[in-house]
């Protein structure tokens, strides 16, 4: 059968079309798409505004100025435990413990930590009532650290802290024994001269009875 020339035209004008719809369509499906265009979020009337951060508080500086003829005698079920100062060494932290003990503070707290052959611990107002979070109380201020070359020898009176240097607050350790590796590592403020085996017999809970400051005449 033969084909007129009018429709071969035809049917080469109908594949060539149908051709180029494909090629488009396969063109339009390879490209990536776009996303459309976001509108910013309105703000939110009912947030808060971000608060400051709250300031630094400053480190304690005592008022009292110790004259240097002051000791410590501790009062225990054990026994009394009698301690001098270094005064020219830590004076802001002698000057506070004797703050605190001229006020009582101290009166009714117990050793609630002892390692034998390390130290005893003890100071913290928490302890006067067993409460769970002992050892972690104080007397709401921190001291700037007082380093010095006072080794921690048996009976050296020196104040815990955290891990920042400038936290010592009111609790005190006494060391059982030379303790080398912690010179200058803490503030040592003090030296038992005076019952040193009653250093060595405390256990925990053991109370402070009384804490007073001696004065020499």
């Amino acid at each position: 059968m033969r084909i007129s020339r009018t429709m071969a035209l035809s049917l080469i004008v109908s594949v060539t079309l149908l051709s180029a719809v494909m090629l488009v369509a396969g063109c339009s499906d390879a490209q990536p798409s776009v996303p459309p265009p976001t509108t910013p979020a309105e703000p939110d009337p009912d947030s808060q505004p971000v608060p400051p951060m709250p300031e630094e508080e400053a480190l304690y500086t005592p008022e009292y100025e110790p004259t240097g003829d002051e000791v410590v005698v501790i009062t225990t079920p054990k026994g009394v435990i009698t301690f001098e100062f270094y005064f020219e060494d830590a004076p802001n932290h002698v000057a506070a413990f004797i703050e605190r003990a001229d006020e009582g503070f101290y009166d009714g707290t117990k050793f609630h930590r002892v390692e034998p052959g390390f130290v005893i611990q003890g100071g913290d107002p928490l302890s006067k009532t067993d409460d769970p979070m002992v050892g972690t109380g104080g007397p709401g201020y921190s001291l700037a650290a007082e380093f010095n070359d006072r080794q921690h020898l048996d009976g050296t009176v020196a104040m815990a802290r955290s891990n920042d240097p400038n936290s010592a607050g009111s609790q005190f350790y006494i060391c059982l024994g030379p303790q080398p590796f912690l010179d200058g590592q803490y503030t040592v403020f003090g030296q038992v001269t005076d019952g040193l085996d009653v250093v060595h017999s405390i256990s925990v809970g053991d109370v402070m009875e009384s804490v007073r400051i001696e004065r020499g005449e």
